[in-house]
This record gives C-alpha cells, structure tokens and sequence, in this order.
C-alpha cells in the first residue's frame, strides 16, 4: 500500500507556521472536536440545556443538510461546523451555521467525485460518507473524509477555504468510516485503519506536513484517536486490531502496546487516570479495563456489548448505554454491575453527560434523560425528536444541536436542529 505523503497541497506559508499558536484557543462554552472540550463525553457541567423538547417545543431553529451524514456538530464561538456527504451530487461538504439563527454562512464542497466508486458501496448500510466531526483549534477547521477509496484529511479557514489537503493512506472499506480528528498543541492527529494496513498519523496544522507516523496492523476497526491524561501524562490511546495501544501524541513513539480489546472496535475510550477502558463487539463482546502505567495488567474485563455508543466516566463508576437499548452502571474498580435498565430501540450515537445528567439518543429519535446516579436507574425526561438518528448530539452554550433525518414524503430528509429552553 502507497502513502503519498509527499504530495501535500497546501496554501500555508512559512509565516503561517510561526503565527500558528502551539495550543488550541478554544473557549469553555465551545465544542471544538469529538466527545467535547474533555474528549469523553462530559460536556460543561454549569449550562442548562433543555429537559423537554419536540418538533416544536423548545426549537431555536432547523436548517436542512444535503444528502447523509453522521459527525456531530462542532461548536466556535457563534459558528456551528457540520460534514455532509450527498451522492447525488458525488460530493462531501463542510457546512457552517450562525449558532443563534442557523443562517448558512458557507458550504465548500471539499471532495467532488469519488463517492460512487465500487470500494464506498460495499460499507455498512448504516455508515455514511460523513461519519467523521470536525476539529478546530479556533484558527482552522481539520476534517477526515473517505474519497475515492482513500482516506484524506482537509484544513480549512473559518470562512470555508480549503489550505491544504492530505492523503493519509489507501483505504479498503470493510463496514465504512468514521475516524475524527484530534488536536494536539501544533498537530491534528488522525487515524485510517483498515484491511490494507492503517496509520496513526500527526500532521502539523498549519502545513499538513507529516511530523510522524504509526503503522497498523492489516485489521478493519473504526475507533478515533483519542488523548487522555492517565498515570501522569497525556496519552493517545488506540484501541482495536486486537491491540490496545498508547502513543506520545507529540512524537508518535509507542508509550506501550498490548495485545487485548477485538478486531473491531468503534467506541473512544474514557479513564479515570490510572485505566483506560476498552469495548468492542467484533469478534466478542467486552468491555475492559486496562492499567495506564504500561505493566500491561487488564485489570478486569466482562462480556458487556459496547460496540458503537463510547462509555462515560464520573467519580469511580462507568456509565454505558449499550447497542442493544440498555443502560447500565459498571464499578470502575472491577467492572461488577451496579444497575441495568432497558430504554428499548437500537443505540449508536454515544451519550452526553451534562452535570448530574446522562442525554441518550437512540436510532428512532428518542432521546432518554436520565441521572448520573451509582445506586439506581433514575428516568428524568423522554422525547421525541426526528425518524432516524445516528449522530451523537453535542451539547454546549445550554443549546443541544442534534442531527436528525424525517422520512418526509418518502424521502429520508437531514435536519440540524438547535434546541434551548426558551
């Protein structure tokens, strides 16, 4: 398999380099990336967003997106960034929005052609061609989209001009993808595993020059690049291609690798600081906890089906809501069962913690409220929002912006939907 690294189109200059602020400018109340400011899932615990809501109540506003997609939004002051894949018109976008109108301020069309090849047909019925969420550092927006039976990654100003673009690797579809992201003081990391042989990559953000690079394993798995801080410094863990495994972000050198999680794995990990916790279900179910220090101990493991919702972490205790329309409460410490409920319907966008409360949204728009509570399943609120949802929805500002598609006139139409208590 060829990476052509080498041919990196950029528009950036040598100043560009020198002006670009080695750590992100981003602000508490905005969404800058996957899984929040945090990158686990907890947004900022001091905002109200709405309890209640509906196709009327409590909406702010609702603006259409062209074709599917399944990234979240991204949250920058009064800017809100979406992906959009629409094969009709064989092209991926990125959107933006005015957060307190929904005004469309630009869609620049980053790939046209390359959606209709024969490799992007044979994904999972679920994925979409804009699986992946934006990142942004306040200066550039960074994005992942699979083209052309490659994976690329494109920067783009906030006013939507492309900088520079680069190929990652070639990319063999085995059920899609859906790798975002991640920022790291002067660097986006991204990820492309997949049956070819995939790479862990950092790119410098003003450039898209490669600083370094990670191979994988010849394995499908969809998980995100993920930095934590565990057992005193920042890590990025990767987990899938039966490895769990943690990069220096700022050199990509191995901290430590060992073998462990599944093949396939679509969840971003969460920790405590002393494990980093692991869920798949391909070819088994599991979830796992596994030392962060490097001795390799998985301190222990079950066999709960966490496939595609991530997990929450909150004072000693795992929050999950599982593919299957259960939530439970795992002990951190040992993984034992503190509580299970059935919500019903099928879970794939991943659960937000705001506060003292847990938003879920399952595939048919139903988003379950319930408490952040050890001892018992607590309901607080139940609504009803849309036909289809796949989208993990970002909440931030005390707004919740939620992807959702309506079958309208038997059409499968998207929608971003702003809601606040009003």
């Amino acid at each position: 398999m060829l990476a052509f690294f080498g041919n990196c189109q950029t528009m950036a200059d040598e100043s560009s380099v020198s002006q670009s602020s080695k750590r992100p400018q981003v602000a508490q109340a905005d969404a800058p990336w996957w899984r929040g400011l945090s990158r686990d899932g907890q947004a900022a615990a001091d905002q109200k967003p709405p309890l209640h809501w509906s196709s009327s109540e409590n909406v702010i506003w609702r603006m259409p997106i062209p074709g599917r997609g399944h990234g979240s939004a991204t949250v920058l002051g009064d800017q809100v960034f979406l992906t959009a894949a629409d094969v009709d018109q064989d092209a991926q976008f990125v959107l933006a929005f005015d957060k307190r109108y929904g005004k469309e301020l630009f869609r620049t069309a980053v790939h046209t052609g390359g959606l209709k090849t024969q490799g992007n047909k044979k994904q999972n019925k679920k994925a979409s061609l804009a699986s992946t969420t934006i990142a942004t550092d306040s200066e550039r927006l960074y994005v992942n989209f699979l083209n052309g039976q490659a994976v690329w990654t494109t920067a783009l100003s906030l006013q939507g001009e492309i900088l520079w673009q680069q190929k990652i690797c070639d990319y063999i579809v085995h059920q899609g993808y859906g790798s975002s992201p991640a920022i790291f003081e002067d660097l986006v990391i991204v990820s492309a595993d997949n049956k070819g042989g995939g790479k862990v990559v950092g790119l410098e953000r003003a450039t898209g020059q490669v600083r370094w690079q990670h191979e994988r394993p010849k394995k499908p798995n969809y998980s995100s690049p993920i930095i934590l801080r565990a057992a005193g410094k920042e890590q990025l863990i990767m987990t899938g291609c039966e490895l769990v495994t943690s990069l220096d972000p700022a050199t990509g050198k191995v901290n430590w690798e060992i073998e462990g999680a599944t093949t396939e794995c679509v969840t971003s990990t969460v920790t405590d600081g002393k494990v980093v916790v692991t869920s798949g279900g391909y070819p088994k179910n599991h979830i796992a906890a596994v030392a962060a220090d490097g001795t390799g101990e998985v301190v222990w493991e079950n066999n709960t089906r966490a496939y595609v919702p991530s997990l929450l972490y909150r004072d000693g205790f795992l929050y999950a809501v599982l593919d299957a329309g259960v939530a439970t409460c795992l002990d951190m410490s040992d993984g034992s069962e503190q509580w299970k409920a059935r919500l019903g319907g099928t879970f794939s966008s991943s659960p937000v913690m705001v506060g003292d409360n847990i938003y879920a949204t399952n595939e048919d728009g139903e988003t379950f409220v319930f408490a952040v509570n050890p001892e018992k399943y607590e309901s607080i609120a139940k609504n009803k929002l849309g036909d289809n949802v796949f989208a993990t929805p970002t909440i931030c500002g005390g707004k919740i912006f939620a992807r959702v598609a309506l079958q309208e006139d038997g059409k499968r139409n998207e929608y971003l939907y702003c809601l606040g208590v009003q």
